[in-house]
């Protein structure tokens, strides 16, 4: 088969052939159908230091994916030759304190597909029947294959209810637009955006935000008297930070109100200072960390979303066949996108 390859440890990836996978007793092979490119997958192709330290090639990565299934193991029962599936991609150990208490998305032993296994791009994955999620034939495969990250945005927006409430999305990247769009659908009253990029803001305005603020040109002060004006002067109900820009973050806690949530998703490169008093304590607010998806009512949820008209479309900007990935990558460098989709 043709797959991705880190074959070394330096930049770049292979564009090579692997050997078919066949499947164990409990797994199943997925005809990939389509596979998008995460912010991982970049950090490995330009192996930095975080990808130095946790890869060992040769591995084939790639996490997000959608598929269809063409061989099964003896003892797989969940699913069957013919279905139409997407992965999550956190494969948990089953057996620790988090797993055996409803936390498995924080397991303290999971291996992730396409970092500690081999990964989907490519034209087949092998995985664990467990992981395996059953997606509506409605969902084209260039959605489907989204629903791994789109379910980072779904526990990200909803880990607290937003039905009427005002809501602040720090980071327009793809999970902040996913998160733009989750919103929207759960019934949020107002959406406020910020970014650097207009680029990323113009999307932001196609999946529903109300408001964009460029954080680059207009100014914290300006920003932060604005969303003071659309919320007459309370703060909004919930800040999602979505970027982990250290500015991004303090603004996050500055426009939430007394009493609000703030949901921390972004990754920053480093340590980051926070008034805890000021910001968090004297507030009275909830801070809610998030990793990953909870498995598995997050896809339930996010399943439910789609059947309620949730749109994503907006967030897909580029597609290319699996041998043209560095067009990805290099679009992923520019920020001159949304989500980039890759077909075997």
């Amino acid at each position: 088969m043709r797959a991705l390859v880190k074959t070394d440890a330096q930049p770049g990836l292979t564009y090579t052939n692997r050997p078919d996978p066949t499947p164990g007793p409990s797994e199943a092979v997925i005809r990939v159908k389509a596979t998008s490119l995460c912010g991982t997958d970049a950090h490995i192709y330009n192996w930095d230091a975080w990808a130095h330290s946790r890869i060992h090639p040769p591995r084939t990565i790639g996490h997000e994916m959608c598929g269809e299934v063409v061989a099964v193991g003896a003892d797989v029962t969940l699913v069957r030759v013919g279905d139409y599936v997407a992965a999550e991609s956190h494969l948990t150990c089953g057996a620790c304190f988090q797993c055996r208490t409803g936390q498995a998305h924080v397991c303290k032993n999971y291996r992730i597909l396409g970092v500690d296994l081999d990964g989907s791009f490519a034209d087949y994955v092998v995985l664990p029947e467990t992981v395996l999620w059953k997606t509506s034939p409605d969902i084209p495969p260039e959605l489907a294959c989204l629903q791994e990250p789109l379910g980072n945005a779904v526990d990200a927006a909803l880990v607290e209810d937003l039905t009427g409430h005002t809501v602040l999305i720090t980071g327009c990247g793809p999970t902040g637009l996913f998160a733009a769009a989750v919103a929207r659908t759960a019934g949020a009253a107002t959406i406020i955006a910020t970014d650097v990029s207009d680029y990323r803001l113009s999307l932001a305005k196609q999946v529903g935000v109300d408001h964009v603020f460029n954080a680059k040109t207009d100014g914290p002060e300006a920003i932060a008297a604005a969303i003071l004006d659309i919320t007459r002067g309370e703060g909004v109900d919930a800040s999602l930070e979505m970027s982990g820009h250290p500015t991004a973050l303090h603004h996050a806690f500055r426009s939430v109100k007394n009493g609000g949530r703030v949901t921390l998703f972004g990754i920053p490169t480093g340590p980051v200072t926070c008034d805890l008093a000021n910001e968090v304590i004297f507030k009275g607010i909830r801070v809610h960390g998030i990793t990953g998806r909870r498995l598995f009512s997050t896809w339930y949820r996010l399943a439910g979303l789609f059947k309620a008209g949730l749109n994503i479309r907006p967030v897909l900007t580029h597609t290319f066949p699996l041998k043209d990935f560095a067009q990805g990558f290099e679009l992923i460098k520019s920020g001159q996108c949304g989500k980039v989709v890759l077909f075997p």
